[in-house]
């Protein structure tokens, strides 16, 4: 089975958002920015991407650092309008994460976390609430079995459910479900969409494995190209269903899945919309861009300075017009693809789209 050529609808979807996205690019406004905090870890996961260990091999960053890049921000951004995203490593290793979120709320940021829930109490995202967190991600990986498998660790689960429990029980409070869809899981994402509604989830994001890390090299973490089309078909008909809210995570153009999969067609946004501050002091953009497209560095370098003046490799992709998508007819849509799937060469890892093809 082979992709159809694009239907007239989404060529004009596709339009429509290629104009908008234009736009955004001239005016690049930094909505989101991600803070990697630690690279300490308490799990062992098959597919991380950054390596982390529960002994990092640098220290965590101090608050106060952190802290100045939202003075930068401020001076120039109305400070509501970004949104500051906790991540790591795992957050929840840091003792004075409480300390962090308030300092970071005092000074007008609205601020989340990404989480795999494994040390999360019910004290503790009490304190975490009053020191003013807005939303979280917690990580689920497949049942049980699979999950604890992919985790490594055999607590993982159980914690992790308990951590979404907490969260589904607050009122108002809005967080989302990220799973990583693999072999051991596939098979039962319908049994999972089940589970997670009668946890009180309102909010599911599936991805897939890419090639970095410690996924680039464990052949059970990647789905044949026939199960990511049926990944594609059941995030499709999930969302059709409206019982839950189903997406396909922010990476790869998906042909005549654009708009079906996602509330919006593809386009990646690191270094348009999205930027980081990584664990040693590297300005960056999406934190999953593990080669080296840095931009400069807190400890040298004014980060709205950074931000408004480079991110040249990221704002102008026509360099990424060369091997598979030097004669691709969607290059004008797809822009080579996400950046974290660009080596350090600027090879592309895979395609996406191609992936729906070779059927």
């Amino acid at each position: 089975m082979k992709n159809e050529p694009l239907t007239l609808r989404h060529r004009i979807g596709l339009e429509i958002a290629r104009k908008l996205n234009n736009d955004l690019l001239k005016e690049h406004p930094l909505k989101q920015l991600f803070w990697e905090c630690t690279l300490r870890c308490n799990l062992h996961c098959r597919h991380c991407g950054s390596d982390c260990k529960k002994i990092a091999g640098h220290p965590d960053m101090p608050k106060e650092d952190f802290l100045k890049v939202l003075d930068s921000v401020a001076a120039s951004t109305d400070p509501h309008k970004v949104f500051v995203i906790i991540t790591g490593g795992e957050p929840l290793m840091r003792e004075d994460l409480e300390e962090c979120g308030k300092a970071i709320y005092d000074k007008g940021f609205p601020w989340g976390m990404v989480t795999n829930g494994l040390y999360m109490t019910r004290e503790r995202f009490r304190r975490l609430l009053a020191s003013g967190l807005h939303t979280a991600t917690v990580s689920l990986d497949g049942f049980a079995a699979d999950h604890n498998w992919m985790r490594g660790n055999p607590q993982s689960f159980e914690r992790a459910v308990e951590a979404i429990k907490m969260m589904a029980e607050e009122p108002g409070f809005v967080f989302d479900v990220v799973t990583c869809v693999n072999k051991h899981s596939y098979m039962r994402l319908e049994e999972m969409k089940e589970f997670l509604l009668s946890l009180g989830v309102k909010r599911w994001r599936l991805f897939t494995v890419f090639p970095v890390g410690r996924a680039a090299k464990d052949p059970e973490l990647q789905l044949s190209n026939r199960d990511f089309r049926g990944v594609m078909e059941f995030i499709k008909r999930t969302r059709k269903e409206g019982r839950i809210k189903t997406a396909y995570g922010c990476e790869g153009f998906l042909g005549n899945y654009e708009g079906d999969v996602r509330d919006h067609f593809f386009h990646c946004q690191a270094g348009v919309s999205v930027g980081s501050v990584l664990v040693d002091g590297v300005i960056s953009a999406c934190p999953s861009i593990r080669a080296d497209y840095h931009q400069g560095n807190i400890y040298k370098d004014d980060f709205m300075e950074v931000w408004n003046n480079k991110y040249q490799p990221y704002r102008d992709r026509e360099w990424m017009r060369k091997g598979e998508c030097a004669d691709c007819e969607f290059f004008r849509y797809c822009k080579g693809n996400g950046m974290h799937l660009r080596d350090g060469k600027g090879d592309l890892l895979f395609c996406h789209y191609k992936r729906l093809q070779t059927l």
